[in-house]
């Protein structure tokens, strides 16, 4: 049986969602917890990879447990039991065989925060980033403002990713800096998000906030999509992953016209790449004919033909 989880947790002890060797994760402890339970780790697939320290509030993940055949509300309430008291379950729920919680998903929330305030606060000790001196939190909005819409954002994504520069194109539908009491939060949406983007981002803003530079020099950083230009990469304590597929229907269409637009991208590269192979094979078959004694003989060569996948790969 396959269900829907949605969790929460404080990930400050922890190494990120991904399962490591000798390293505490989110999903280790989940499927740890649903071992205990049904003698079995099941398949656990997440909606996104988070960094050490990252917290999460609305993150959703697929659990396939051949053993469970339990209500979702029994199975909540058992995970939650079981769980370590820095990770809870906050829903459950049946799905199809073919949820996906990465692909399935329109849109994708972070938040940022940080406190203003001369003293240390051990409450909010790894869950929120001090600023000891006032920031302008107008300039950082404004800035913010200017990252709406579709761009290359490499100049945001941290040195060796693996994904290729011309593939770092990513839709943002809000983007905002405001003040709420003594804290700033930092919220984006959008589509899909580079290595350390949303943190990269926040060091960028923060900068501006200081007076490093004026708001609208983050358009010439964004433009440059040099890494060495934006700022520091921000502390990962202060970023939470605040939902998975969440928004409106606007934003939802918006979201999926600009998955559209990607994928029709990739499929012309790929039918390019797959046209000039079976062109090059004509050509040398064409060029390697002998009939020299007029009897119609034809030498052919092999002729190899690089399918979708394989391209793909590439």
């Amino acid at each position: 049986m396959r269900y829907k989880l949605t969790l929460r947790w404080l990930g400050t002890h922890y190494c990120g969602w991904q399962v490591q060797p000798n390293a505490p994760t989110i999903c280790g402890a989940v499927q740890d917890a649903v071992e205990r339970l049904f003698g079995e780790r099941g398949e656990l697939t997440g909606c996104s990879r988070t960094d050490s320290g990252v917290h999460a509030v609305g993150f959703v993940a697929a659990l396939k447990c051949e053993s469970c055949r339990i209500p979702p509300e029994a199975l909540q309430r058992a995970l939650n039991v079981n769980l370590p008291k820095e990770i809870a379950v906050t829903g459950c729920c049946a799905v199809e065989e073919d949820f996906h919680p990465r692909y399935d998903a329109a849109a994708k929330r972070y938040r940022y925060r940080w406190y203003q305030s001369g003293t240390r606060d051990p409450f909010r000790e790894g869950m929120a980033v001090q600023l000891p001196r006032p920031v302008d939190a107008a300039a950082m909005n404004e800035a913010a403002g200017l990252l709406l819409g579709t761009h290359n954002f490499s100049a945001f994504c941290a040195a060796g990713g693996k994904i290729p520069p011309e593939e770092r194109v990513r839709t943002l539908t809000e983007c905002a800096v405001i003040p709420i009491g003594d804290e700033i939060h930092l919220t984006v949406t959008g589509d899909g998000f580079l290595y350390n983007m949303v943190r990269i981002i926040a060091g960028t803003l923060l900068e501006i906030g200081q007076g490093k530079y004026p708001p609208g020099e983050i358009t010439a950083i964004l433009r440059s999509e040099d890494r060495e230009r934006a700022g520091k990469t921000a502390s990962a304590c202060g970023l939470y992953l605040r939902a998975k597929g969440g928004g409106t229907v606007s934003e939802l269409t918006e979201f999926e016209e600009a998955r559209r637009r990607r994928r029709r991208k990739k499929n012309w590269r790929r039918t390019k790449k797959l046209a000039i192979v079976l062109a090059v094979g004509v050509w040398m078959y064409v060029i390697n004919v002998e009939n020299p004694s007029g009897t119609g003989t034809v030498r052919e060569i092999p002729v190899t033909v690089v399918g979708e996948d394989s391209l793909a790969e590439r």
